[in-house]
């Protein structure tokens, strides 16, 4: 769709003339500012008993935000698990892997996938914070 017209501005146009109140009137009416609206400030507009707030209305993401999004919330994820991973085995020191686990799951207000904490596992592994047991290969260790 090509425009004359940025979207913050037709989100902003789109707030003052289609809320309940209306500051702008639009012609012609719709729900939607097209590049042919015009817009005349309400004169007549008066309100004693309320305090007007001009919010913008939310455009929905587009594709690319929502996979950046998603990459961003998988990013930031990771660190929280690498993050609660090491808390929990600098208290404990040595750890099962199922205790790991379940503690892991107590201390995220989000669920892994176990594929997700595997690879978590190793790469806190391969950077030395911490170490399986050799004789046990369930068993974790913390390296400080």
């Amino acid at each position: 769709m090509a425009t004359g017209i940025e979207d913050k501005l037709r989100r902003t146009l789109q707030s003052l003339a289609c809320r309940k109140v209306r500051v702008l009137i639009e012609s012609p009416k719709g729900r939607e500012v097209e590049d042919g609206d015009k817009f005349i400030f309400n004169g007549e507009f008066k309100h004693k008993l309320f305090r007007i707030k001009i919010s913008q209305i939310q455009m929905k993401e587009t594709v690319e935000e929502q996979v950046g999004t998603t990459e961003r919330v998988f990013q930031d994820r990771q660190y929280q698990i690498d993050t609660a991973i090491v808390r929990i085995m600098k208290m404990r020191k040595t750890l099962g892997h199922n205790l790991l686990v379940s503690e892991l799951y107590n201390q995220l207000k989000f669920l892994i996938k176990p594929g997700d904490l595997k690879k978590r596992i190793k790469s806190l592994i391969d950077r030395d914070y911490m170490e399986r047991d050799q004789d046990s290969p369930n068993q974790y260790r913390y390296m400080a």
